[in-house]
């Protein structure tokens, strides 16, 4: 890895969370920051974490992106800044919807504004596949979230501030995932599926780390970086974890799709294909078209969805994965 955050002042909005962990230890691994600020709501999480961390580089900031004043004085001095910190579990969202617009939309656009007044260098925010078409809040919040921030490449206009986004699927490890409650309901003998249809894509917290750190060195500005990732069918993800177990259909959930897209139809015009990422370029008078002029266009009417995607994970695969 290059030395991109040698020396730097780093900054993970909603850090204590399952990816702020994994980014800590990484970076802590194989760079040698100025400052890495955690930034979140919790402190006994920030307490636990820094039982595990105790790097002198490491700085731990109570506060809310709702709060645009809290938010201006943790980012005093910082060089870059992650965008983590969301409101993420679909029902608790469609319960209590405002909520999730405020940190998810309105804190957005606090971490925008704020990064744009301290001379930020550069801003990734954490994305999601539900946010292509969405059909809940918390994708319709996080669609709103993404466009806010490519957007906020015209709001810099001559500052040095930029933003792009990294959109991926389910992670695997992470508190939110199904793979956690299927290995406590493994307990039961029974396992509970919505349909044996659904597809899901797939990534560790590792290679999403590790992608979002790559995206920081090729950013221009303007772009949303969808790596290339595995799908896999929901019951080949439950005999993973619980072959012997009985499945029990639920049905579908509200808010919640059969298959996840990361790129629309209507989307795929303007985006381009690398090896093993996507970037979807916006549709700004701003961009320039030669940024990113070495890409695949990509045929027209291609969707990257769960369910069409030709990279299938195997059972044996998501073990593997599951154990590391």
């Amino acid at each position: 890895m290059s030395g991109i955050f040698d020396d730097k002042t780093v900054l993970v909005t909603g850090g204590t969370g399952s990816f702020g962990k994994k980014f800590t230890e990484i970076v802590l691994q194989n760079y040698k920051p100025k400052k890495l600020i955690i930034f979140s709501r919790d402190e006994l999480k920030q307490f636990e974490m820094s039982q595990r961390f105790n790097d002198k580089c490491l700085r731990y900031f109570i506060g809310d992106v709702r709060d645009k004043e809290r938010i201006h004085r943790a980012f005093h001095g910082v060089d870059y800044v992650i965008h983590a910190a969301a409101l993420k579990q679909v029902p608790a969202c469609e319960y209590n919807p405002f909520e999730a617009v405020r940190t998810n939309v309105i804190g957005a656009q606090n971490v925008i504004d704020v990064a744009i007044d301290q001379g930020v260098s550069k801003v990734i925010a954490l994305s999601t596949d539900k946010a292509a078409n969405p059909i809940n809040l918390y994708g319709a919040t996080k669609l709103c979230s993404d466009k806010l921030f490519i957007a906020g490449n015209a709001y810099s206009g001559k500052a040095k501030t930029r933003f792009s986004v990294v959109r991926y699927g389910n992670v695997v490890g992470s508190r939110g995932s199904v793979i956690p409650f299927f290995v406590k309901k493994k307990q039961s003998g029974k396992i509970p599926i919505t349909d044996k249809r659904m597809t899901r894509f797939w990534i560790t917290l590792e290679q999403g780390v590790k992608f979002v750190i790559k995206c920081f060195e090729l950013m221009c500005g303007g772009e949303i970086f969808v790596p290339k990732i595995p799908s896999m069918n929901i019951i080949d993800l439950a005999k993973a974890i619980a072959p012997d177990c009985e499945f029990e259909f639920i049905g579908i959930r509200p808010g919640e799709k059969l298959h996840e897209v990361m790129i629309p139809k209507d989307e795929s015009r303007h985006t381009l294909e690398f090896d093993d990422f996507y970037v979807m370029q916006p549709n700004f008078y701003w961009w320039k078209s030669n940024n990113w002029k070495d890409g695949k266009k990509l045929p027209e009417g291609f969707k990257y969805a769960s369910d069409t995607n030709d990279k299938r994970l195997t059972v044996e695969e998501l073990q593997t994965m599951i154990e590391e």
